[in-house]
């Protein structure tokens, strides 16, 4: 049975981005490292030497292409657009304004400090 969902990301400063995230409302997870959490999704965050060596391959430049796009649900409409705020706020770049999406979905997305792509999803409908 699946327990919990880990993310490792590289980072050039985890420490800033482990700020970063707490200004998102994640949680801080020192038992684990440079570590945040959200949920059940908990995020490693490790220097770019140290992740390619747990990859045991190169660091992808997420700011010339993309790897991965991370989604994480709220609760309403409201918090999609707090949570970009405080992401541009944070030094995150805004690269999709809110909007709804396919019907009754509404979202946003942003970029971390490292450029890695944050999508804010709530599935409720419109309000």
């Amino acid at each position: 049975m699946l327990k919990k969902a880990w993310i490792d990301l590289p980072a050039k400063d985890p420490e800033k981005s482990v700020q970063f995230f707490k200004q998102l409302g994640f949680s801080e997870e020192p038992q684990y490292g440079t570590c945040v959490s959200v949920g059940e999704l908990f995020v490693m965050l490790s220097v770019d030497s140290e992740f390619r060596q747990n990859a045991m391959n190169d660091v992808a430049d997420p700011k010339q292409g993309t790897e991965v796009m991370i989604t994480v649900e709220v609760a309403s409409k409201d918090e999609v657009d707090d949570l970009v705020i405080k992401a541009g706020q944070a030094g995150g770049a805004i690269y999709r304004e809110p909007q709804h999406l396919q019907g009754s979905m509404y979202w946003a997305c942003f970029t971390d400090l490292d450029g890695h792509r944050w999508n804010v999803l709530y599935l409720g409908g419109y309000e």
